[in-house]
């Protein structure tokens, strides 16, 4: 069979044109693709040979407003570059792929205006679900996801108001947690150096409350813009030690800060952990490998990705969802820089 090349500008062959070319209707094509078991061996065989001489690619879209029914999953993060949220995507990819469905990934940022529009545009398109990280959306956007009959899962944080499901954790307890620890270690003028965006500050804001009702004396905290990176944590340690040189604990609220607060450390010949115990968050891959290895705040990003892939699941094909709200909670990982 003589292979027929895409018309320019066409967009491809169509599906009306492929089923001339093999001899057959457009429903006999349309089940060689989705349910070859219908179809003759013969019949397929051909089907088969005209998709790979022409390139042929289904139209998803059109399919899915046939049946009324897509099996595209939106997820929206905030940063892609480097990620905490690098394990939920992965989790939430293999899950939903082994049920049928694929996931895309939108970066919507830490700035609210920006989800504002790319959830719009998100639900424009009518996805079968659409994953969110973290709870704090303009009301706007909470009305929109409410009111679009789609099933939403928010995830890496916790409410008592969540737009549909829910998987994550308290930041406000992380925070709390790691006060205690460093307090429990000897620190008695810590610190926090944060990013910027509102997931960080509460755990932030709760490590400083936690701190100085154990210490009795405020808790500086320098915020970095988000993302942040490594050189972020030098700056920022560099200030803070010129500032208030009597500081003997940092609690990161990043991983990559407290990369770079280590590696100013060094720098300025300060001994970790006996002049100044470096707590991160995040147990990023690189956490183990540090010199000295850095102690931080773990979150299972897989587990949180796996739960709400099958939350989202069980809501779009109809079963029940056992658990709408799930707290997976976090581990405080002990190694040598704290």
């Amino acid at each position: 069979m003589p292979a027929k090349r895409a018309r320019r500008g066409s967009g491809g062959i169509t599906l009306r044109e492929l089923a001339q070319m093999v001899g057959v209707t457009k429903v006999t094509i349309s089940r060689a693709l989705n349910t070859p078991e219908r179809v003759s061996p013969e019949t397929l065989q051909k089907i088969q040979e005209a998709v790979r001489q022409t390139g042929y690619v289904p139209n998803l879209v059109a399919g899915s407003l046939a049946s009324n029914r897509s099996r595209l999953v939106m997820a929206l993060v905030p940063s892609l570059a480097g990620s905490v949220f690098q394990e939920t995507t992965e989790a939430m990819t293999t899950a939903l792929a082994e049920a049928g469905y694929q996931l895309l990934i939108g970066q919507s940022g830490y700035d609210k205006a920006r989800e504002d529009a790319l959830i719009d545009a998100v639900i424009g398109r009518r996805p079968a679900g659409i994953v969110l990280t973290g709870v704090m959306h303009s009301p706007v956007s909470r009305e929109r996801l409410r009111g679009a009959g789609v099933p939403v899962v928010e995830t890496w944080d916790l409410t008592d108001t969540p737009i549909d499901m829910l998987v994550g954790f308290s930041h406000d307890a992380v925070g709390q947690e790691a006060a205690r620890y460093l307090h429990g270690r000897g620190a008695r003028h810590a610190a926090v150096i944060t990013p910027g965006d509102a997931r960080a500050l509460v755990r932030s804001a709760a490590f400083g409350k936690a701190m100085q009702a154990l210490c009795g004396r405020p808790v500086p905290v320098y915020a970095m813009p988000s993302p942040t990176h490594l050189g972020n944590g030098r700056e920022a340690l560099a200030l803070l030690l010129q500032e208030h040189p009597e500081t003997d604990a940092v609690f990161c609220g990043a991983d990559s800060l407290a990369l770079g607060a280590l590696i100013e450390a060094r720098a300025k010949s300060l001994a970790v952990p006996g002049q100044l115990k470096v707590l991160g968050y995040g147990d990023q891959n690189f956490a183990r490998h540090t010199d000295p290895s850095l102690s931080t705040m773990r979150i299972d990003g897989t587990q949180i990705g796996k739960l709400a892939a099958r939350m989202l699941v069980d809501r779009i094909e109809g079963r029940a969802v056992v658990h709408e709200s799930v707290d997976v909670g976090f581990e405080l990982v002990e190694r040598d820089s704290a």
